[in-house]
């Protein structure tokens, strides 16, 4: 009875704790992103090679957050970080119209992979700041975002060097994350649906 009670304290009160893994074409903005969540700053980037890592508290969640380049000759390497992955945020540049086709094919690669199946999605449409960018509804659309079925997600808006969307998304993260783990599911061989 004691360790069920505890469960059920640190999943309402306690911290709870998510692996996330964040991808997306590369210039998108994750390491910016990833930057501005850990430390409330916007750093001066470099195009990421290999990955950065970083813990990110938001409210009772601790995210550990892999942030993987995104060029194409890393984009191979992506599924050595799905194992064990609560959630993806998958970035995408809402300026970068001639890419949106790639994005989605990376996109949709990602969660047909046998160990992402089960993870939650969160699209970050980025740079909604910029003129002529895609709505996020328009990302939505050229992802396939509304054809995916029995998956949990959400697209937030968001301009990382602001700051803007970024916490709205963590917290759908959180929430959803709270939610599944209340009821019993896990991101390791249990099914969401």
């Amino acid at each position: 009875m004691g360790q069920a009670f505890r469960k059920l304290f640190d999943t309402f009160f306690g911290n709870t704790e998510m692996r996330v893994v964040m991808l997306g074409l590369d210039a998108a903005g994750k390491t910016t992103i990833l930057y501005k969540l850990h430390i409330g700053e916007v750093l001066s980037t470099v195009p990421t090679i290999g990955f950065n890592v970083e813990k990110v508290q938001y409210k009772n969640v601790v995210f550990t957050v892999w942030d993987v380049g995104g060029q194409e000759k890393l984009r191979p390497l992506w599924r050595h970080y799905f194992n064990n992955t609560d959630g993806l945020i998958y970035v995408v540049d809402s300026l970068d119209r001639e890419r949106i086709e790639n994005a989605k094919q990376e996109f949709q690669a990602i969660i047909r992979d046998p160990f992402m199946l089960n993870s939650i999605i969160l699209v970050f449409a980025n740079k909604q700041d910029m003129k002529g960018a895609m709505t996020p509804m328009e990302v939505c659309e050229g992802l396939g975002l509304n054809d995916l079925k029995n998956r949990k997600w959400h697209i937030q808006g968001t301009c990382a060097l602001k700051g803007d969307g970024l916490y709205e998304g963590l917290d759908w993260l959180s929430s959803t994350l709270k939610e599944l783990k209340a009821a019993g599911y896990s991101s390791v061989g249990t099914s969401l649906f």
